[in-house]
């Protein structure tokens, strides 16, 4: 919860702040649990919070407006978004200090929304809590796993959307175990599908069959966290794989493989082949990642895959920790 007086539609900003800064995580897609619907609500995510990348801005009072750094034009439509609906003073400085790169899995979109509103939140007291600046930035319409890592961090289960236009209901949260890796793979050629080629995607496949989406739905409930809340990384990794391969397959005729990266999937291969059962791609991807025991383990497997895919072969690699908390914001209070 974003907490502060309920001053909506007062166009001055709080006195008391002058400056917000948020931080905020970006998140695994691990898959949807049903595709087919026929209960009524359809989707239904699994997801983690990361520490790394991340998104990081912050907003203040200005003599004129002013926005820079990366991502900052896609940050000031919702700056003004906002501003338009609470009829807001516009003459903010707003500065984007690191930024969840687009389009490769990791939820960029929805953080850096949700980034936005919580500091013009804070900086004008106004009442809003994640769901309602989702709601007011059109985030969140399939899945709201960004925006309960965005308020607590985990791992994370949502009910899928029903009926109504809100977010689903987050019907699980646990905490990623603190001993846990996440190795992240990185393809820079490639982005996964967005906009206008999602809504596509999903209008072109056929109906998923109800009987795989009841599987998939024993799987994560029955085996995935349960052997999460026990620590069980054998169990909950293969989990995780069986849920990547048939959203994987289903996914495959659109993205034109199980994964969309050729070059991210020959390093799940990899992994599988080192024991690592865990592996799988974060919604469209490309980004790829496994899940890892120890942090000698996952330095060990770091280290030998960026020497077997070294800086040209177009991969990267990164280290993350699960994250078991929300967003940071930081007040500045004016200067004396």
């Amino acid at each position: 919860m974003i907490v502060g007086p309920a001053l909506a539609g007062n166009a001055n900003a709080d006195a008391r702040v002058a400056r917000v800064t948020v931080t905020v995580p970006a998140r695994l897609h691990l898959g949807f649990v049903d595709l087919n619907g026929g209960l009524g609500r359809r989707f239904g995510s699994l997801g983690i919070a990361i520490d790394t990348p991340r998104t990081r801005l912050s907003l203040g009072r200005s003599e004129r407006p002013r926005a820079e750094g990366v991502d900052a034009a896609r940050a000031q439509r919702h700056l003004e978004a906002l501003a338009e609906r609470y009829r807001l003073d516009r003459r903010l400085d707003l500065r984007i200090e690191e930024s969840i790169p687009h389009h490769v899995g990791l939820g960029s979109g929805t953080q850096l929304a949700l980034a936005t509103g919580a500091a013009v939140a804070r900086l004008f007291g106004l009442d809003l809590d994640a769901r309602a600046i989702a709601g007011l930035l059109d985030r969140g319409a399939r899945s709201s796993i960004g925006i309960a890592t965005f308020e607590q961090g985990g791992v994370v289960l949502d009910g899928g959307r029903g009926e109504s236009d809100e977010p689903p209901p987050v019907l699980s949260r646990l905490p990623f175990p603190e001993a846990w890796r996440v190795l992240l793979i990185f393809d820079h050629a490639r982005q996964g599908l967005h906009g206008p080629e999602e809504a596509q995607a999903f209008r072109a496949l056929p109906l998923f069959p109800a009987g795989e989406a009841a599987h998939l739905c024993r799987v994560v409930l029955m085996q995935a966290l349960p052997a999460l809340a026990e620590r069980d990384l054998a169990r909950f990794g293969a989990a995780v794989a069986e849920l990547q391969r048939a959203i994987g397959d289903y996914f495959a005729p659109v993205q034109g493989a199980r994964f969309l990266s050729r070059a991210v999937a020959d390093v799940l291969a990899w992994l599988e082949v080192e024991g690592i059962a865990g592996v799988g791609q974060s919604s469209w991807g490309p980004t790829g990642f496994g899940l890892i025991g120890s942090e000698a383990e996952a330095a060990a497997l770091l280290a030998a895959a960026r020497r077997r895919w070294p800086a040209d072969s177009g991969l990267s690699f990164a280290l993350s920790r699960g994250r078991n908390r929300g967003a940071d914001i930081e007040l500045q209070a004016p200067a004396r």
